[in-house]
Formats: structure tokens, sequence, C-alpha cells
């Protein structure tokens, strides 16, 4: 009986010590692409990538032209050249032919590459805000909006970031705002 009594107590106690530890945690969720897609710098990128998805296809059009200007010009002298030098000639053109064709594929390249060149500072800077504020409101876990389906009761720290950020929130979302803490309710934080 004695062992159960301990053993008991021990539970209880366990218990009572693991929800006083949950009870001090404080999550916050927020959507990073919502986040991102409100930052001036995104807009900045977007049109930066499309001025450098025009100039790639441009370039891809002047390198048609030039194939399509060749074959006619081979089309129009060919009764004149020589089969040997025919030979070569349409040895260039496929190579020219060859090398339009895997454009498209380098252009794709290139773009996911300018992409996240542009892309990576502005995730950092979001990143960056987003632990910031974590830090200062005291919330334990920051969980990504759109991954969760079913999660603890949590709060919106988009507002905060935004605020951080000096963003404005677009009408039309909810900008339900955090509960905001006044220092006597704020949890304990273990000293270090």
């Amino acid at each position: 009986m004695k062992r159960f009594l301990t053993a008991a107590f021990i539970t209880f106690i366990a218990l009572v010590a693991s929800s006083s530890v949950n009870a001090q945690n404080k999550i916050g969720y927020i959507s990073t692409e919502e986040l991102v897609s409100i930052m001036p710098e995104t807009a900045k990128a977007d049109s930066n990538l499309q001025q450098y998805r025009s100039a790639l296809i441009q370039n891809a059009q002047e390198k048609q032209s030039s194939l399509e200007s060749a074959i006619e010009k081979f089309n129009k002298d060919s009764s004149s050249m020589s089969v040997s030098v025919k030979d070569v000639k349409r040895g260039e053109l496929q190579k020219m032919l060859n090398d339009l064709q895997a454009e498209d594929q380098r252009i794709q390249q290139q773009l996911q590459q300018r992409q996240q060149e542009l892309i990576t500072p502005i995730n950092r800077k979001a990143f960056d805000a987003i632990q910031s504020v974590a830090k200062e409101n005291g919330y334990s876990y920051v969980l990504e909006k759109g991954a969760l389906l079913v999660a603890p009761p949590g709060e919106d720290i988009l507002p905060l970031v935004a605020k951080k950020l000096n963003l404005k929130i677009p009408a039309g979302r909810s900008q339900a705002a955090p509960a905001q803490q006044t220092p006597a309710a704020k949890p304990a934080t273990p000293s270090k």
C-alpha cells in the first residue's frame, strides 16, 4: 500500500509539474506567405524578375530570328553550294536549332536562380522579424498557419510582425490583433 501511495504521489507531482510547464508556453501562428506578400520588397523583386524574364525571352526570340534568317539564306544559296559546304551549313543550322530548343529549359533555370537570389533576403528579413516579435512577446512557439489542420489555441502574430516591419495589412483580411498582455499577466520566464 505504501508503494502504491508513493507511486501515486510521484505521478501526481509529475502531472502538476508538467502542466505548470505547459501553462507557461505561449503559442502563436503566422502565415509567412501572407507576410512576405505584403512586404514592399516582394513587389520590387517581382518587378525585377519580370524584367529579367522579358530580357531572357527577347534574347531567345533574337536567336530564333537569327536561325530563321540563316535557314532562309541557306535555302536561297544552297543551289550554288557544293555538297560538302551544304553538309557543313546543315550541321551549323542543326546546332543552332538544338541550342534554341534547349533555350526554354535554360530560361526556366535562370529564372528560378534569379528568383531564389531575390527572395532569400526577403525571407530572411521576415524570419528575423518573426523571431524578434516572438521573443519580445514571450512566444515559446510560432507555427506556420497554413501547415496546421488542428492546433491548440494560439494567436495570429501577423499584425505584430507587420507593425514591427511598418507594413499595412490589406483590407479584407481579418486583423484580429492578438490579445495584449499586461506585464502582470505575462507567464513567468525562468531566469538565466
